[in-house]
């Protein structure tokens, strides 16, 4: 297992004050990694840090509005100054919502597109200006959905659309820095218990068309997610770029 192993190495995950993102840290941790956190929450930050240390981990919680561009220069200076440099970004930073797209304020889809969208360009961005620097290569992770690939019967056209434009920026970011050693791929989940999902889960109608929608008929475990995320992190994936690795329970064959 040596390969997926990442000791030595820094790991920066955004959207790490809760879901998805906290359990990738804690993963990444598992694997060998320093970690650094960063989200807008501070106060839960320090308790995703906590789980990290426990780890053995060293660990940076660095509260961090990924929609500003100098703030994700910030967090990157952090992970260098404070640990060393950065190997691999796992771009996890998001937010969504559902309803008819004739009914939704615009003002509310343009802040998704920004946050889902624009602030994971910014942060790759700033990633990928330290790996080059460092001439050292590294791994990033774009955390996508199978909604950039597949549709539900619950409406949520602006998300869908926001995670489909990362995979665009995931193969053109891919072929930009392959010469530098970075490999760049999408992690695309179907639906997982989370923060985000958890108001559809829990909601009658909205679990029975995740399960209608999901060919194994069942919400995805945490840990389905831990090799995948670890693949493309570590040199276990050293031969992949480009790529969109769905973990959905079949969802994006529909």
């Amino acid at each position: 297992m040596t390969p997926f192993r990442l000791d030595g190495r820094v790991a920066v995950v955004t959207g790490a004050s809760s879901g998805l993102g906290a359990h990738f840290a804690a993963v990444l941790a598992r694997a060998g990694a320093d970690v650094v956190v960063a989200a807008r929450r501070s106060d839960m930050l320090a308790a995703v840090a906590a789980a990290v240390e426990a780890e053995g981990r060293r660990c940076l919680a660095v509260p961090t509005d990924v929609t500003d561009a100098a703030q994700c220069d910030a967090l990157i200076d952090a992970a260098v100054d404070g640990l060393g440099g950065v190997h691999v970004l796992v771009n996890n930073a998001g937010t969504g919502y559902g309803g008819r797209s004739e009914r939704d304020d615009p003002a509310r889809a343009a802040r998704l597109l920004e946050v889902n969208l624009l602030a994971a360009y910014q942060m790759a961005a700033a990633a990928g200006r330290a790996m080059i620097a460092a001439e050292a290569g590294g791994s990033i992770v774009t955390i996508s959905s199978a909604l950039a690939l597949a549709t539900t019967d619950v409406p949520q056209a602006a998300y869908s659309a926001s995670k489909a434009g990362l995979l665009g920026m995931t193969r053109d970011l891919a072929r930009q820095w392959a010469r530098h050693g970075i490999r760049v791929n999408a992690l695309a989940p179907g639906f997982f218990a989370s923060e985000m999902t958890a108001p559809l889960l829990a909601h009658e109608r909205g679990a029975a068309s995740v399960h209608a929608a999901t060919p194994l008929g069942r919400v995805g475990r945490l840990d389905e997610l831990d090799g995948p995320l670890l693949l493309l992190a570590s040199d276990a994936g050293s031969y992949i770029t480009g790529s969109t690795l769905t973990v959905d329970g079949g969802m994006a064959m529909h």
